[in-house]
């Protein structure tokens, strides 16, 4: 390598160093459709578990979060196209994600199941799903696995934008099922009125090379320094007690998982 290249190399590593060294503001890419996780309280404001880690991963690292609403089947080509610097809204760390972005340490870890109506007979085998409707999020893991187990063996498999249009259809009778992230399904549908007569069937879908190992925040490859940051975040906010803290607001279980 000649030496007036290699010197301009070197020059821009360090600028990049230096910017992320230097940032004042996080531009965080979320998809705030995703109650308890990221949601819209009745006045507009932007709440949610993710939304206070990453104010308390921010205030750690001195900055200052800017949230940018984003869809979830765009929400890795914003971060592409530079719309934010990092996606904290519940992506799970799947190997097929991970060709196209590099993720955190992990920060919180739930298993997926299968929601149906009481008395349907569904019990969550192929069989039982044959010919059945199964709503899930575009572009989620659940859809992977909906597609991979039930929708090869003759079940339809319909994605939707977000969780609240999949659980009209469920509750106007156009789904049979839904799978769907524990913990989101109990608190936007199974713990409300209009989920009385559905439930949740007692058995965590199981699929490492579906499910990833949990969720971490997701940024661009070359960003090293941001996720070295953001992983000492974490990491201090999960020993100085802050992360438990913002937890028990929400859940009264471990979220960070196993």
């Amino acid at each position: 390598m000649k030496l007036k290249h290699l010197i301009a190399v070197i020059g821009l590593s360090f600028a990049a160093s230096a910017h992320a060294a230097d940032m004042k503001e996080l531009r965080v890419g979320m998809d705030p459709t995703y109650e308890p996780f990221e949601y819209k309280a009745p006045d507009g404001k932007l709440v949610g578990f993710e939304v206070d880690l990453a104010n308390a991963l921010c205030a750690e690292m001195k900055m200052h979060c800017v949230f940018v609403p984003s869809a979830w089947d765009g929400i890795i080509p914003s971060l592409m196209a530079k719309k934010y610097d990092v996606i904290l809204s519940s992506m799970s760390m799947t190997d097929e994600r991970k060709k196209a972005v590099a993720f955190t340490d992990r920060y919180y870890k739930t298993p997926a199941r299968i929601v149906v109506k009481r008395g349907s007979g569904i019990d969550g085998s192929v069989a039982s799903l044959k010919g059945k409707k199964i709503g899930v999020i575009k572009g989620s893991t659940q859809e992977t696995y909906a597609n991979k187990v039930y929708g090869s063996a003759g079940a339809t498999v319909i994605g939707y934008d977000t969780t609240q249009d999949s659980y009209l259809d469920m509750t106007s009778g156009r789904l049979d099922a839904l799978v769907a992230d524990i913990v989101e399904v109990r608190s936007g549908l199974l713990n409300k009125p209009q989920g009385k007569d559905y439930q949740m069937l007692d058995r965590d879908l199981v699929d490492p090379q579906v499910f990833g190992g949990g969720v971490g925040g997701a940024l661009r490859k070359q960003d090293t320094q941001l996720k070295d940051q953001l992983n000492l975040a974490i990491k201090a906010i999960r020993a100085n007690g802050t992360y438990q803290k913002i937890a028990d607001k929400y859940f009264d279980f471990d979220i960070y998982g196993k």
